[in-house]
């Protein structure tokens, strides 16, 4: 995420800062610590700003302790105790612990829809009291929930941003809750969801919910016009996405649990589907769902989850539902325990309608590369051209920037390039006319896979990309290099007898 500015206060900044109150306490534990702080500033800056605006309509019969005039304005209700001022007035007593889990408690107490969602230990021994102080300080200083700095999402992204961060210190597990946002910024500009229902049964934070909303926001469309609805079995993720989409102020049905062996969404067929499940999960019990009628193209092995996924989300889209979600590349390739037959059957049934190579390194959960699999359930839908039989197949291998030693990213350029590339070959309205683009980007039809074994990895199919001929002439062209080569071989002799006499000098060597 590129750094930025909020309330006055430089991102990177405020991150480190509250990067060193953590002191020795793991990252997974400490990010409760420091979000759920964020979530109840924000919710008492909300409160406080709507308090504030009934105090001046007293005589026109507003009653500001009424929790009911904040309910009709969306607005959670925060009873006295639970108020940052109070907490911030008590943030250097030892009893801090305890003020901001009595609040928690009553803020659960008092908003149905959090219960079970807040953090409550902040009273436990092993959280120094001084440094929680110092944390609430910080956090005060951030304006979070007034009408002006709610419009602009400024909490969004203080929260986004700290996902992020706590995503990256903790390596591998945070991948379990955290999809970075340029990967989940292609699949929903790729899909574009203005209408319908959205569904992403391994939600994690929530991520692509947010970016999809502000995607609506951004292309002037409403809000009201998707239905979000989200699974997710790791109870503390959970809490995280629920607390992501209550400050935003997204009404989302997001449900805790195992998704394949209590799908708590059975009937819904949805419009778009979008996902990042955990790669080649083998402690899936996929052993005791055998019989399943979610397996419509072939039982998954019960050693990876990949096809399972694929094929949950193709049972829940809709007759004209598009779907766009992430893997690991073994999957376009597969041919171990019955994925091959899987995989074909899904090819053949005409339902693969992109797939995309992307960069490794992308993920802060693992660094090899995954892909990006695009399935309609029907190609002449009415939405788009007739792309029955077509596939496209794009190679963003050599896409991205690297931020850190280990980390890419996907710059906006390569989002629009990407996304730009299929509306033009689905035929979206003023997406430009579709051209392939030897070593990016290759339009195919089902025969073309059916020769290449029905594996769909873009370069088998995309060929080699153009190299422009400079106009040098082959034997000058071969002369240069040639003495290029010899120069450098010779410097490198140089180099290599200049250290073998240091070695010597110091009694190393013949």
């Amino acid at each position: 995420m590129v750094n930025g500015t909020f309330a006055g206060v430089d991102e990177a900044k405020l991150w480190s800062m509250a990067d060193a109150l953590r002191n020795n306490m793991d990252a997974a534990e400490y990010k409760h610590v420091v979000l759920g702080l964020i979530f109840l500033k924000y919710i008492s800056d909300a409160f406080e700003a709507k308090h504030a605006e009934l105090e001046t309509q007293r005589n026109q019969g507003a009653d500001p302790e009424d929790p009911d005039e904040y309910r009709a304005a969306s607005i959670f209700w925060v009873p006295k105790e639970a108020r940052w001022a109070h907490l911030k007035g008590n943030a250097p007593q030892p009893k801090i612990g305890t003020i901001v889990d009595d609040a928690m408690t009553a803020i659960e107490r008092d908003n149905p829809s959090l219960k079970g969602v807040l953090p409550r230990d902040y009273a436990r021994p092993g959280l120094d009291k001084q440094r929680l102080g110092q944390l609430i300080n910080l956090v005060s200083d951030i304006g979070l929930g007034s009408p002006a700095d709610r419009a602009k999402d400024v909490l969004g992204r203080v929260y986004e941003y700290f996902l992020a961060q706590f995503a990256s210190a903790e390596g591998k597990k945070g991948g379990q809750f955290y999809t970075p946002s340029h990967v989940v910024r292609i699949l929903v500009e790729m899909l574009a969801p203005y209408k319908g229902r959205v569904y992403d049964p391994c939600c994690g934070s929530g991520g692509m919910f947010v970016s999809s909303e502000k995607f609506i926001e951004a292309h002037s469309g409403k809000l009201g016009d998707i239905s979000i609805y989200g699974q997710e079995s790791n109870y503390t993720t959970w809490r995280l996405a629920k607390m992501n989409l209550a400050i935003r102020g997204i009404d989302a049905q997001i449900a805790h649990g195992d998704t394949f062996h209590n799908d708590r969404n059975p009937d819904l067929k949805a419009d778009w589907v979008m996902a990042n499940p955990p790669f080649n999960d083998s402690d899936w019990r996929g052993e005791s769902l055998k019989e399943d009628k979610r397996w419509m193209y072939g039982v998954p092995p019960a050693g990876n989850a990949n096809y399972a996924w694929v094929q949950h989300f193709i049972y829940h889209l809709a007759p004209t539902g598009l779907a766009g979600f992430v893997l690991a590349n073994g999957s376009m390739s597969s041919n171990q325990s019955g994925e091959g037959e899987i995989r074909t059957a899904i090819i053949e049934a005409d339902l693969v309608d992109c797939m995309v190579a992307l960069p490794g390194q992308l993920f802060y959960s693992t660094q090899i590369p995954v892909c990006l699999w695009f399935l309609a359930r029907s190609k002449k839908n009415g939405r788009f051209r007739d792309r029955r039989g077509g596939t496209l197949f794009i190679d963003a291998r050599k896409m991205g920037t690297l931020t850190e030693r280990v980390h890419r990213e996907l710059s906006d350029e390569d989002v629009a390039k990407i996304a730009g590339t299929y509306h033009a070959w689905r035929g979206d309205k003023n997406a430009g006319a579709y051209a392939d683009v030897p070593g990016f980007c290759k339009a195919t039809k089902l025969d073309d896979i059916r020769k290449h074994g029905h594996v769909l990895t873009p370069g088998r199919y995309v060929g080699a990309e153009d190299v422009e001929d400079d106009g040098e002439p082959f034997n000058e062209k071969m002369k240069r290099l040639t003495t290029t080569l010899r120069d450098q071989l010779a410097e490198a002799a140089k180099l290599d007898a200049a250290i073998a006499a240091n070695l010597k000098e110091i009694g190393y060597g013949a």
